[in-house]
């Protein structure tokens, strides 16, 4: 069972620059419903990696943002 984000998250993702990758990863996995749990798995980082991400605490660094961009075209297919 899922519960979602948190709508702190939610609006702290809507400020956050748009030209973040994580950012931009967060609003995706925020309207498809993909967990950060997921997110982390098949990236294979900490949850908490994916939320400072999602918040616009950190951006990803040049080694992830190739993956981020591949699971994000994959799940783009699902939905």
């Amino acid at each position: 069972m899922t519960y979602g984000y948190s709508q702190k998250l939610v609006d702290a993702n809507k400020k956050a620059d748009a030209d973040s990758l994580g950012v931009a990863l967060g609003r995706f996995c925020i309207e498809r419903e993909i967990t950060a749990t997921r997110v982390a798995v098949e990236l294979g980082v900490s949850r908490m990696t994916v939320y400072n991400w999602f918040w616009g605490e950190f951006t990803p660094s040049p080694t992830y943002a190739e993956q981020i961009e591949r699971f994000m075209a994959r799940h783009k297919k699902r939905k």
